[in-house]
């Protein structure tokens, strides 16, 4: 029988998904699963995006440019400039989600066996992407006392070798919610300048910052505009997540070539999809005011009451829809399927994206799960009250 190949055995499975067949037998014995796993908003998408698709005047869903359509990219120009980020359109590839942008990213700046340093814990499809295009992850651990603050950046250094080719980084991050300050970026900027490297950021969650956090941009940072490229994506900005459409910029002109070719080779982006992506730029501020507002009380709900259980610590993000809680389990893995295979309370249980899979050091995040607070605020209350009741009987519970 022919054999698959080595990338593929080494394709890591998604934390996010894995514990699915888990979950889809526990709703097949009538459970009610709270949905804690996976950053899927209930949010609804804009009108704007939704009657652009509806009232479409297209005899043909044709290809669009391979970068995507010049009027998708100029009215983009326009948003990143309004956000105070100075860039034109020929900075911009529309991509296939913020995924193929951060794929094509890699595969234009990167060649097999470079190695590329990310702050753990992190997004874990970083892992996939770069396994994909043949690079070697270089993991430099946050911790969770400190709320995933950037690791101190002589550790960051220690990592780097004649391989390393990229520092790539969420901000604000997923799975933490940790929003980067400009010192600790300035503080990146500077390693990058004197070790030549590339600094990808992945910048999608931009709208979500709480408490008066204001996001910076990498692409204002001075001195590296050869250097910085960053990744965005509709997804989650106006709860599109169905809707494929990322972006990779960067001034960097042969960054760009580079990628252009990739997405030349997979034609172009999804034509549908653009169409409705260009018309939510015509959201107003007032949908992400109240989105914030919202995300704000579900934080409150979520992060207040993990901490109000014993024995479990969740740091309060600054941005994002997802924070790290920490429990008193002998295993966060194990204590998440038994949520789902043993375990319901009053007919409900909760499912989370166990932690370990988002570090790619072993033997990291073991008690930690990833939750993303994207339920309505009463589904929150009660999955807390799940977990609280959860912990109580949990077998493998330290105490």
């Amino acid at each position: 029988m022919p054999t698959i190949s080595n990338k593929a055995i080494k394709m890591p499975e998604s934390p996010i998904r894995k514990l699915v067949p888990f979950s889809e037998k526990a709703k097949a014995r009538g459970i009610n699963v709270y949905h804690l796993n996976i950053g899927q908003p209930d949010i609804e998408t804009p009108k704007v995006a939704l009657d652009a698709v509806k009232n479409m005047d297209r005899k043909v869903i044709e290809y669009s440019h391979s970068a995507g359509f010049q009027s998708y990219r100029d009215k983009l120009a326009d948003y990143y400039k309004s956000a105070g980020i100075d860039v034109d359109a020929e900075d911009i590839i529309i991509t296939t989600g913020g995924s193929e942008a951060l794929a094509f990213g890699f595969m234009s700046t990167c060649d097999p066996d470079d190695e590329i340093i990310i702050p753990e814990p992190f997004y874990a499809n970083y892992n996939g992407f770069a396994v994909a295009a043949g690079l070697n992850v270089v993991p430099v651990t946050a911790s969770i006392e400190n709320g995933f603050a950037l690791p101190p950046i002589e550790e960051i250094e220690k990592k780097i070798t004649a391989k390393t080719k990229a520092i790539v980084i969420c901000n604000p991050g997923n799975p933490t919610g940790y929003l980067y300050s400009k010192e600790e970026l300035e503080q990146l900027r500077d390693i990058v300048i004197k070790h030549d490297l590339f600094l990808f950021a992945d910048e999608v969650y931009r709208e979500f910052c709480y408490d008066g956090a204001v996001p910076h941009s990498v692409m204002n940072l001075e001195g590296i505009d050869q250097n910085v490229i960053m990744i965005d994506s509709v997804s989650k900005r106006y709860s599109m997540c169905g809707a494929r459409i990322g972006c990779l910029v960067s001034k960097n002109k042969n960054v760009m070539a580079a990628a252009l070719k990739f997405g030349q080779a997979r034609l172009s982006p999804p034509t549908i999809d653009q169409i409705a992506s260009e018309a939510a730029l015509q959201t107003p501020q007032s949908y992400f005011d109240d989105v914030v507002a919202e995300y704000v009380e579900r934080r409150n709900i979520m992060v207040e009451g993990l901490n109000n259980i014993e024995g479990v610590f969740c740091p309060k993000p600054s941005g994002a829809f997802y924070c790290v809680a920490k429990f008193p389990v002998d295993n966060a893995e194990r204590f998440c399927q038994w949520l789902l295979e043993e375990f319901d309370y009053e007919g409900s249980t909760v499912m989370m994206a166990p932690a370990n899979g988002f570090y790619s050091t072993k033997g990291e995040g073991l008690q930690e799960a990833r939750i993303a607070y994207v339920l309505n605020q009463e589904a929150l209350k009660q999955a807390v009250t799940c977990l609280e009741e959860a912990l109580k009987v949990y077998p493998g519970k330290i105490y």
